[in-house]
């Protein structure tokens, strides 16, 4: 290994940036980063080097002093007779980088999150802030539109959930995160088939708000599952499925993991997901084309009703206009029958065939063929035979009167001269015809 390796290393457990690092102990031969261990002249199998961030101009050397972390080298070689490093007054918490929680400025949660999304917006920016950029991708809101999210969308649409929880007391939280949540293969498999929440479960009503939460969505015997984790083997990662009646805990994993194993989990989880996926698809494909059928036939027979309706007022229309020219025609037939009516009552009485005065004798064929025959007094006028042609329904403005011989219009003469004025005297056969 070489310099530079370590000091990235020391980052991954320290959350101390390489540039921040400041070191004690290295051998007065190592000057170059990229110098190899086995050159440097360290002291063989252990080495103590101390480590600690770069202060700032105004840091007092009590807060300098706090930020040091004990960093102790052993060699590969040799490990197995130093496999417990407390031979060397070094606990857990310090090959793990617990000294580190001294160096955050901000938790990862405001304490008592009440506004789940402001809280992982926050949690968002902190998880980059210690990090870096390369991490899952945080469904910012409540669990329950996480839940909305990845399972109510259409079934090839839907997605498995994964809960990740974090505390910051947990020896193995910088590990974890570091090294197995912000790795490229670990990021990449989330993004393609999660949908990712996050929680701190560092303070205790940040705790408590979500084993209420998750007594809420999961059950009990869920929520006393992780009531009952202790603090070391935190951070947990839980893996659910949505399902129809209630919503599945397919894994919880804990913090002591390898990315091989993690990856292994979360591609288990997902073969179980994607069998549920594809009945549920075909379930939906199956609904999709029965009510694509029924909505076929109820588009069928709405319009089927609405030709019917259609049919049904157009007929509506014809009858009424029916109704309303059969109301005109009679209207016309009552006042024309009155006309006739007051016309045949208004003629003079037909002068007998013995009477001492002139009469005309006019034989008058119908359009029709028929022949009626009527006497006038030769000195009636020439409107009284008008009136009479009307008075049996040949009005003359719908009329003409044709005279044989010679062939006239009579209906174009005075109608105020008399019969023998006009020459219709002693008798004249006279013709109707409809005007054009």
């Amino acid at each position: 290994s070489i310099f530079h390796q370590v000091k990235r290393n020391v980052y991954d457990l320290t959350s101390i940036p390489v540039r921040h690092q400041v070191w004690e102990g290295w051998p007065p031969s190592a000057t170059d980063d990229s110098m190899t261990l086995a050159v440097s002249g360290l002291t063989f199998p252990c080495h103590r080097l101390t480590v600690g961030r770069r202060s700032s101009p105004v840091q007092t050397r009590e807060q300098s002093e706090e930020q040091c972390t004990d960093v102790h080298m052993v060699s590969d070689s040799d490990g197995d007779d130093f496999e417990d490093a407390t031979e060397f007054g070094v606990d857990d918490g310090e090959m793990f980088g617990v000294a580190s929680s001294a160096l955050r400025k901000s938790p990862m949660m405001p304490e008592n999150a009440e506004n789940e999304g402001d809280a992982l917006l926050q949690f968002t920016a902190e998880f980059s802030s210690r990090y870096g950029d390369c991490h899952p991708v945080y469904f910012i809101g409540s669990l329950e539109a996480a839940f909305q999210e990845a399972f109510y969308g259409k079934a090839r649409d839907r997605k498995l959930l994964a809960i990740y929880l974090h505390h910051d007391e947990s020896v193995l939280t910088n590990v974890f995160c570091s090294q197995m949540l912000c790795a490229e293969s670990i990021v990449s498999y989330l993004s393609q088939n999660f949908i990712t929440w996050a929680w701190d479960m560092t303070k205790e009503a940040n705790r408590a708000r979500f084993l209420t939460m998750c007594t809420r969505h999961f059950g009990s015997v869920v929520a006393q599952t992780i009531r009952t984790q202790k603090t070391d083997q935190f951070p947990l990662f839980l893996i659910i499925m949505g399902k129809r009646s209630s919503n599945e805990v397919l894994n919880v994993i804990q913090g002591n993991t390898t990315v091989d194993e993690l990856m292994m989990r979360l591609m288990a989880a997902m073969e179980i997901f994607s069998a549920q996926q594809q009945e549920d698809i075909k379930d939906e494909d199956e609904r999709e084309a029965r009510e694509n059928v029924k909505r076929e036939q109820d588009e069928a027979y709405r319009i089927s009703l609405e030709a019917d309706r259609a049919k049904r007022e157009a007929q509506e229309r014809e009858m009424a206009e029916q109704f309303r020219l059969e109301q005109i025609r009679k209207e016309q037939e009552e006042e024309r029958e009155a006309i006739r009516l007051s016309l045949e009552q208004s003629l003079p009485p037909e002068p007998k065939e013995e009477s001492t005065e002139s009469v005309s004798k006019l034989r008058i064929r119908t359009p029709s063929g028929e022949f009626f025959e009527r006497r006038f007094l030769a000195s009636s006028k020439l409107q009284v035979v008008f009136d009479f042609v009307a008075s049996k329904g040949y009005p003359w403005e719908e009329y003409k009167l044709l005279g044989t011989f010679p062939r006239r219009d009579v209906t174009q003469l005075d109608p105020n001269k008399s019969l023998l004025e006009v020459k219709l005297y002693p008798q004249e056969t006279l013709f109707l015809e409809a005007k054009e």
